[in-house]
Formats: structure tokens, sequence, C-alpha cells
């Protein structure tokens, strides 16, 4: 039995009884409210918790979306690390002047580098993301 069950079997009994009884009458009455009050704020609870555990299972699924790439070995791409956009005005602000620019592929991790023509010219550079010596051969390009 719930307690506003319970209030109102005892407001029952009390009203049955002599009328002279006017405290107990309205201690009942003061017992009801409060049972339903109590009632109404359990639905409420009820119902924050529901929308709690909705935020809760949103918030889990959005973790899972955002943290699964995060797994991957691939998780960014040689093109990440390469500026598409970059024109000559430009070069000023990566200090390398009206130098022309080339791509090399590292052979042992695979990460595509810039390097400039100073770089080609003495032949061989550590790469900056294994540190494996990369050498290069300009011997074709001298004969051309």
């Amino acid at each position: 039995m719930t307690l506003s069950e319970k209030t109102s079997y005892l407001k029952g009994l009390l009203d049955g009884m002599d009328k002279n009884d006017k405290v107990i009458s309205l201690i009942a009455d003061i017992l009801r409210d409060i049972a339903l009050e109590l009632e109404d704020q359990q639905d409420q609870i009820d119902e924050v918790c529901e929308v709690v555990d909705s935020i809760s299972d949103d918030l889990d699924e959005l973790e899972e979306d955002l943290y699964e790439d995060e797994d991957d070995d691939d998780y960014y791409d040689d093109d990440d690390f390469i500026d598409d956009d970059f024109d000559d005005e430009d070069d000023d602000d990566y200090g390398f002047d009206d130098e022309e620019m080339y791509e090399a592929t590292c052979p042992t991790c695979g990460n595509t580098i810039v390097i400039n023509k100073s770089m080609l010219e003495e032949g061989s550079i550590n790469c900056p993301n294994c540190s494996e010596l990369l050498e290069f051969d300009l011997s074709d390009e001298d004969e051309e």
C-alpha cells in the first residue's frame, strides 16, 4: 500500500469518528497532502532519471564515434601534412623564398615529406618522421 493510500484509509477511518476529533482529522489531511507531494516529486525524479539515462546513452555513442578513429593506424592521412594551396606568394612565410619544392616518400615509414632544391643537392637528409637516412641521386638529372 502506498503512502497516499494509507493516508486516505486513515482519513476514511477518522471521518467515521466523532466530530470532536478535529485535530486528528487535520493531521490526517496534512499527511495526505504530504503523501501526494512526495508521489509527485518521485514521478518528477523518475522522469529526470530517464532523461539523464538517455543523455548518457547519447554521450556514449558520441564518444564511440569520436574515438573509434584513434585506434586506427592510419588516423592521419599523408595529405593532412601537405599544403595543397601552397603558392609562391606565401613562400617568404615558410622561409623558402622562391625555391622549387619537391615531394619525396620515405621508403621506411611511407610518409611524404617536402624538400627544397638545396636539400636535394646535399645528397641526403634524415626523414623527419622516422629518422631514416634518405639519399638522393641526382646523376640522372645532371645528364639531362
